[in-house]
């Protein structure tokens, strides 16, 4: 792998420190993907011992489909904790997808209120913290030298 390659995807050097920005976006990342991956497994879980009413087809594939979500976010925090060019923009628009979903919530009042403040929260810190010149410096984006021809 050459020098030119390497750095299109990630770090320059594997020694450099990860910045605290992209350590705390990446856990938070992970904790969402974790969340969604559990509300899969419980669905699929409410699925098997019948305490579902809905139908069975609609049932599992809600499961599976919420299942397949989980990727997404899982995906984008490892390649965060990697320092991978990539991981930012699935990761920003899992925030995006978190936004309309927190402020949903925080419309129901009560802790429901306290969970939306919080997923939106979470999710305008992150943003702020993958926008950030450090991190987009962490991931190898943005201006680079001109290459001689």
């Amino acid at each position: 792998m050459t020098t030119e390659a390497s750095s299109a995807d990630g770090p320059r050097t594997p020694e450099s420190p990860r910045p605290g920005r992209i350590t705390a976006a990446a856990a938070v990342v992970a904790a969402q993907g974790v969340v969604v991956a559990g509300l899969g497994v419980t669905m699929l879980v409410m699925l098997l011992t019948g305490s579902r009413a809905d139908d069975t087809v609609q049932a599992l594939t809600g499961a599976v489909t919420v299942l397949a979500l989980a990727v997404l976010p899982l995906a984008a925090a490892r390649g965060l904790w990697l320092r991978r060019r990539w991981s930012r923009g699935p990761a920003v628009i899992v925030q995006l997808m978190a936004l309309p979903v927190g402020w949903q919530m925080a419309q129901n009042g009560g802790v429901w209120l306290a969970a939306g403040a919080a997923i939106a929260l979470t999710a305008l810190a992150v943003l702020g913290s993958l926008m950030s010149p450090a991190a987009a410096g962490a991931l190898g984006i943005g201006p680079h030298e001109p290459r001689d021809a």
